[in-house]
């Protein structure tokens, strides 16, 4: 990055950290010999047919959030409030869309037919939110849309992805790290965009607020299903919960 970011004003700080160059700089040294975000010729892990079969369920939710955060992108791209947010998340439609991809090959590797119907196995928890978000969406909410999108839908992936790589096969693991790299980008782009809102409208918290106790809701149950299916014992389920809630609590967005 150019010039010493502290002695710089706040918009040509933000006019660089959005950047397509950024972007470019952040992911080149995960992404570049890394196909599918995997080491080449890394050996497919053997797993059983339960095994298998949970994974594919769980990589099925994943798909369902990663497409809706990839339809909330580009959608917030035509009434974000200035030049700087349209290109930071036309590089975030980009990272979605390899999100889903790299998941989508991972289906298949499993045996699971990658233009199947992912949605038919995913959660319905996570069905209604993605449904609420895209509301948002369609009706040009700023403030609703990017607090759905890039601060309870990044931190629900963040807290499922971080728990899931601790027991996660060798391959999935590694895919999962690389996905985890850009969803912390895209959750610093909500909370300094957000921030500064909440700085100058005290409505705007309480508005978020009712937001959030919404769609926790939503998120909790996701998880507990995703669990379940993953074969997480109960008794570390809520630890996954503690993990989304005091994730979105540091970027700054109180119950």
């Amino acid at each position: 990055m150019s010039g010493e970011l502290h002695a710089r004003d706040h918009a040509s700080f933000l006019a660089e950290v959005h950047s397509f160059e950024f972007w470019f700089q952040s992911v080149e040294g995960y992404l570049a010999s890394h196909p599918y975000g995997v080491t080449p010729g890394s050996e497919l892990p053997a797993l059983s047919g339960t095994e298998r079969d949970a994974l594919a369920a769980t990589l099925s939710t994943y798909c369902v959030g990663e497409a809706a955060a990839l339809d909330g992108a580009s959608g917030l791209i035509g009434f974000a409030p200035n030049r700087a947010a349209k290109i930071f998340l036309a590089t975030q439609a980009v990272d979605e869309a390899r999100h889903l991809e790299v998941m989508l090959h991972r289906l298949a590797e499993l045996g699971v037919d990658p233009h199947a119907d992912y949605e038919s196995r995913a959660h319905a928890s996570l069905l209604a939110f993605r449904d609420r978000l895209m509301h948002f969406v369609a009706a040009k909410d700023w403030e609703a849309a990017l607090f759905a999108q890039n601060v309870i839908l990044e931190s629900m992936e963040f807290a499922a992805f971080h728990s899931h790589m601790q027991t996660a096969d060798p391959r999935t693991a590694e895919m999962l790290a690389g996905v985890l790299k850009d969803e912390r980008r895209h959750m610093g782009f909500g909370e300094n965009d957000l921030g500064r809102m909440l700085a100058r409208s005290p409505a705007t918290r309480q508005r978020l607020r009712a937001i959030r106790q919404e769609l926790d809701v939503l998120v909790l149950s996701t998880f507990e299903d995703s669990l379940r299916e993953l074969g997480t014992p109960a008794s570390e389920r809520p630890e996954v919960g503690r993990l989304y809630l005091e994730t979105v609590a540091r970027l700054g967005f109180e119950r």
